[in-house]
Order: structure tokens, then C-alpha cells, then sequence
């Protein structure tokens, strides 16, 4: 029996976001030390396994409380189904037949929940490979991140980018240009222009997350988004600021200059801070993490940090300092 087994990580936004979903630039970088895993093979009926966060037995009321907190109501079950909708959807389209054969799937993920490193998206980029896998059908690489993005979206109604689908697609290193001059449309989608760069100029990076403290990332949006809808001047200049900022890093990577890329991840993580109501607990890493004399700024929406350090002494003296806070410190993994 054939066993299908595909996986997609974790992702950090290194500089730009969150100006993803207002036409603006990024950089980021997966983080392989994190994945979600699909596992399908063969079976009678369309069979999908549930896992630890779709359960529904608790310890209490309180147990219950917290779980849906952290997880929602439908934990990943939901992103499964609505991936499988999707692809079907997309296959009726473009009149692709699929073979008659069932599958059972069933899903897992070490990736810390909420605390911005796109945990979910992981989940329906490994669910559409493993799709694509049993059916033998190829979605065009570039089409993949913003069919995953309207599953999200449209399906699930989850506010989001398609940053985080771009990296998780392409996978290394990507520079991001989503200016509506660079749009254009494929298989019906939104496309625009993606550079993978190479993982070799990056200088050292960490990242630090606190799991413990997480929320869900709506909780963070502080409505941006109707703000710059509606035109206000703060908010429409910080998204241009944040794409300028990426477009920096891109020339910073490629010319070397570690120091110059640290300043802009500070400067986009105080952009940030200036138009975003932040809760306490993640700007206290941000706040250590700069005592240590890193850089610091969310990797995503909030929960989790990344930037740069000079050495291993400063490495370990941002482990110890992060801990005494509750963080947990890596080093991201990029190359497979």
C-alpha cells in the first residue's frame, strides 16, 4: 500500500510585514525546526483521522475552556476539509479528472500554535501536496500560495496574507514584491513576483516564542485593515514604510551588511509598535531580547520573535535572558 507522507514548516517574517496585505514587499524564511505533516494512503471511504486538537473529551469545563481558546472550535479538521473542497473545486474547473480510489488522511503539526509562525497554513500546504500526490495533479508552483490563501480566506473566512503561503510553498529564503504592478493572473489567481534568495546571506538568527501566553491572531489586527481602507495617513504610510524596509533588506542581504539588517528588523518591529495596540508579554521579548543586544521583531503576528546576534556568547546570553520570561530559544533550521 502506497503511503503518502508531505510536509510543510513553520515560517518568520524577517522584514516587511505585515505589509503583505496592503501591496507591499517582504522577505521571509522557513523555519524547518517546525512542520505539519499529512499523512493519506488508500482506504474504502474518504476517511479523515482526527487528531489531538479536533478532540472533544476533557479533563473539565475549564480543560474545554482553554482548549477551544488556543485551538478554536474545529481545530485542524476544518483546514483538512476545506482544502479537500478546494481542490475538488478547482479540479472541476479546470475539467481535471480524478481517479475513483478513497484515501484516508490524517494530520499532525509540532508547530506552536498562535504565536505567528502560520501554523494553519502549514497544515493545507501539506494537505494540498499530498492531493496532488494521490491524484497525480500538478497546480502551477506559482498559483499554489494564493489557492491556499482563498481556502483561508474565502472558505474559513481567516484573515490573512499570502506571505506566509509564499514561503511555505517556495520553501528557503523569498523576496516578496506584491505591488499591483507586479500582479498578473494565472489559473485565475493573483500572482505577483517572488525571488528566492539565497539561506547562505543570512547572518545568525534566532527565534523565541512563548506558546504559553498565545492568542489567536485576530486578536491583533487592532482593525487595520478598515483603517487603511478608510484612507487614514498613519496607517497607509506604515504599510509603504514596512515594503521599503524589505526592499532595503533585499539590498542589505546581497551586499553583506548584517548591521544594516539588523537596524530595519528594529525599525520594522517599531513601526509596528507605533500603529498596533501590542499586548505587554511580546513586547517584553522584543524589550529583552534588544537589552541582550540582538535585534528583535515578530516573526508573524505576534507570540514569536526573531533577529539577528553577533556570536555565541550573545546567543546564550539571549537564551538565559529569554527564559527568565518564559521564551524558548532556536535556531532556525532553513536548509533541508
Amino acid at each position: 500500500m502506497q503511503i503518502i507522507r508531505k510536509r510543510a514548516y513553520a515560517r518568520a517574517g524577517l522584514l516587511g510585514n505585515p505589509s503583505d496585505g496592503y501591496h507591499g514587499k517582504t522577505i521571509s524564511f522557513i523555519v524547518r525546526n517546525f512542520w505539519a505533516e499529512t499523512v493519506l494512503y488508500e482506504w474504502d471511504s474518504v476517511d479523515i483521522v482526527l487528531a489531538e486538537d479536533d478532540r472533544a473529551r476533557f479533563s473539565s469545563i475549564y480543560d474545554l475552556a482553554r482548549d477551544v481558546k488556543l485551538h478554536g472550535y474545529y481545530g485542524g479538521i476544518r483546514l483538512i476539509k476545506a482544502t479537500i473542497k478546494g481542490f475538488v473545486e478547482y479540479c472541476q474547473t479546470y475539467a481535471i479528472n480524478l481517479h475513483e480510489r478513497n484515501f484516508s488522511v490524517r494530520y499532525a503539526t509540532n508547530i506552536p500554535r498562535q504565536v505567528g509562525l502560520a501554523g494553519s497554513s502549514a497544515i493545507i500546504v501539506a494537505m494540498l501536496r499530498a492531493l496532488m500526490a494521490f491524484y497525480d495533479v500538478q497546480i502551477p508552483f506559482q498559483v499554489q500560495p494564493s489557492f491556499v490563501l482563498s481556502i483561508e480566506q474565502d472558505e474559513l473566512g481567516i484573515a490573512a496574507g499570502l506571505q506566509d503561503r509564499v514561503i511555505q510553498v517556495y520553501e528557503g529564503v523569498v523576496y516578496m514584491d506584491f505591488d499591483l504592478s507586479r500582479e498578473r493572473l494565472l489559473d485565475g489567481y493573483k500572482c505577483y513576483a517572488y525571488e528566492p534568495l539565497n539561506p547562505a546571506l543570512l547572518p545568525p538568527l534566532y527565534l523565541a516564542y512563548h506558546n504559553d501566553l498565545s492568542e489567536p491572531t485576530e486578536v491583533f489586527h487592532n482593525d487595520i485593515r478598515g483603517r487603511y481602507n478608510r484612507g487614514e495617513e498613519k496607517i497607509v504610510n506604515a504599510m509603504r514604510h514596512f515594503a521599503n524596509l524589505a526592499e532595503q533588506g533585499r539590498a542589505a542581504l546581497l551586499a553583506g551588511d548584517s548591521e544594516t539588517l539588523g537596524i530595519l528588523i528594529n525599525e520594522n518591529f517599531d513601526t509596528r509598535r507605533g500603529i498596533y495596540n501590542l499586548p505587554p508579554w511580546q513586547t517584553r521579548m522584543i524589550d529583552v531580547a534588544r537589552q541582550c543586544g540582538a535585534s528583535a521583531k515578530f516573526a508573524g503576528s505576534g507570540g514569536a520573535i526573531i533577529g539577528t546576534y553577533r556570536d555565541e556568547a550573545m546567543f546564550e546570553l539571549l537564551c538565559n535572558a529569554l527564559s527568565q520570561i518564559g521564551a524558548k530559544v532556536i535556531k532556525p533550521q532553513i536548509n533541508s
